[in-house]
């Protein structure tokens, strides 16, 4: 079957639009891998059994049109690769290459440093999987259950775009990289993912929710920052993942919605902000949560300053977020920006260059992402007249990475005593008693258009669906 420009061939063992039959070898290579995903799938994905779940699968990479959506069973779903169209007039945008052409092969110098920018974000991929894969048992209703699977599924996918890299130009380095995805697991004492928030357990939905917005934001502007690579298969691999990634946030930005939409129509009724009794999840609960997810996130950032992350900027590896729309000469020898840091007990600020301050940067357009969710959620708060406020704590809170590791910094931005920190964490961090109570609601609701009583059902379904559709069959 010959494709046509941006379709997707579903005719081969992998589906994709790079040609793989033209390639034996490599086509080889990752058939041998396939059967090691979903044994990894098998044993580590979704352990809720399904006969099938209404799924959207990629069709093609253009920009309308591209997704299918069917009742697939898990196990068959087609995992693939599938890369954004080519631009054959594609410049390097940034760094001492700006205006050359973008390379199509790996440049040797830049070896380790693009494989290691790969496997630590295919890394996070499978993590996600893993950290969810018991919230199928306590689904707040058939349509969350299947946004679930239907993120595990992609998260997969993206899995699959990074291996496909590491084996298609990185040589056995790649594949040896590719076989040690599979090897680590989220939360494992000998073989941890590489990054910590990935570690982190998502015990329930609410924490489900708070990561997809938080974490899998993180995601978007690190997938943004690839996506402006002089590595052109690695530009065009992540814009395609960004469209998958917009789905996820969704998830958690509408699912925290409805979370804060019950939360405030309890309190309405019964004229309290203690609705734990009556089966809501309280303001300072949602808050605890909010601050944690947001906090461990912010990690995933890393220091505020970084030589490598320089470099990678000047060597063309990893751009800026939307570096087309910055007002400068994307280069940056010159410039300097102020980056805080914690000396004598305060935080102040301190004259940096631009070029060595780029985590900041990508920092700070995050935050101000996070902070338009709050916006919104508070505005819920105010349709239902509840006069009290979420709130994106101080950057500095609760950090384990950067300026701000192992220093104590309140949710307002002050610096604390050891005895003050401890004081004031059981109102600022989820408690064990938090989790046990929110863990207390997580009872499954499974008959289609019925929602569990901590959650608001949402404002429309999937695909043009009535929320009562039975968008999963359970075994």
């Amino acid at each position: 079957m010959r494709q046509t420009v941006g379709t997707i061939d579903y005719t081969g063992r992998i589906p994709n639009n790079v040609d793989l039959a033209g390639d034996r070898r490599l086509q080889r290579a990752l058939e041998s891998w396939q059967p090691k995903f979903l044994a990894w799938w098998a044993e580590m994905g979704p352990a809720l059994p399904t006969r099938d779940v209404y799924l959207r699968t990629a069709v093609s990479v253009g920009r309308e049109g591209w997704a299918h959506f069917g009742h697939v069973a898990l196990p068959e779903y087609r995992w693939g690769i599938f890369l954004s169209e080519r631009s054959p007039d594609r410049a390097i945008g940034f760094g001492r290459h700006k205006g050359e052409p973008v390379w199509q092969q790996v440049p040797g110098e830049h070896r380790s440093d693009l494989q290691r920018l790969i496997v630590v974000q295919g890394d996070t991929e499978p993590a996600s999987v893993e950290q969810q894969r018991h919230l199928g048992a306590t689904a707040p209703s058939l349509y969350d259950l299947r946004n679930l699977f239907q993120v595990n599924v992609e998260e997969g996918r993206h899995l699959w775009a990074m291996v496909y890299l590491l084996h298609a130009y990185f040589g056995r380095d790649g594949r040896e990289e590719a076989e040690a995805l599979l090897l680590r697991n989220s939360g494992s004492e000998d073989a941890p993912r590489i990054l910590g928030a990935f570690n982190e357990p998502t015990p329930d939905w609410l924490a489900f929710f708070m990561f997809t917005y938080f974490t899998d934001r993180d995601g978007k502007y690190q997938l943004g920052t690839l996506k402006e690579s002089a590595f052109d298969p690695l530009a065009r691999t992540c814009d395609f993942m960004l469209k998958e990634e917009a789905h996820h946030m969704m998830v958690g930005t509408t699912g925290v919605d409805r979370v804060v939409a019950r939360t405030a129509e309890l309190m309405r009724e019964h004229d309290t902000d203690d609705i734990a009794r009556y089966g809501g999840i309280p303001l300072g609960v949602l808050q605890r949560y909010l601050n944690f997810h947001y906090s461990v996130s912010l990690d995933l950032f890393g220091s505020e300053t970084s030589t490598n992350v320089a470099n990678y900027f000047t060597n063309g590896l990893k751009g800026r977020w939307q570096e087309d729309r910055r007002k400068d000469d994307h280069v940056l020898a010159e410039g300097h920006t102020a980056v805080e840091t914690v000396a004598d007990g305060r935080i102040t600020a301190v004259e940096t260059p631009l070029l060595v301050a780029l985590n900041q940067d990508l920092r700070t357009e995050y935050t101000a992402d996070c902070g338009s969710g709050v916006t919104r959620w508070n505005r819920i708060l105010a349709e239902y007249g509840i006069g009290e406020r979420l709130l994106l704590p101080h950057h500095g809170f609760n950090r384990a990475v950067g300026a701000y590791a192992g220093h104590r910094i309140a949710p307002d931005g002050t610096v604390l005593d050891a005895e003050q920190w401890a004081a004031g964490v059981p109102q600022w961090l989820p408690s064990d008693d938090d989790m046990a109570f929110v863990a207390s609601l997580m009872q499954p609701v499974y008959e289609p258009g019925r929602v569990a009583s901590w959650i608001a059902p949402p404002k429309q379904g999937i695909d043009g669906r009535p929320f009562a559709y039975e968008y999963v069959h359970l075994v």
